[in-house]
């Protein structure tokens, strides 16, 4: 929902950004569009797998090196 602000009579630009502002901030408009703008989809099931695969061989072949003093 759009947020509209009218210049009422004898008011200043400055005053009018002012409570525009102050409207925009209290409606929560820019808290929500920050939150929508680094949302990332969760992963399926299939790269969640692959994933974990990848990180248990990259621990054993880790551990691996440092058994053998490489590490």
């Amino acid at each position: 929902m759009p947020i509209k602000v009218k210049r009422k009579e004898g008011e200043t630009s400055s005053s009018l950004i002012f409570r525009f502002t102050k409207r925009v901030q209290h409606s929560g408009v820019l808290k929500e569009s920050k939150k929508r703008r680094f949302h990332s989809r969760s992963q399926n099931r299939t790269k969640r797998l692959v994933s974990a695969l990848y990180r248990e061989r990259k621990k054993a072949e880790m551990e691996k090196m440092r058994k053998m003093g490489l590490l």
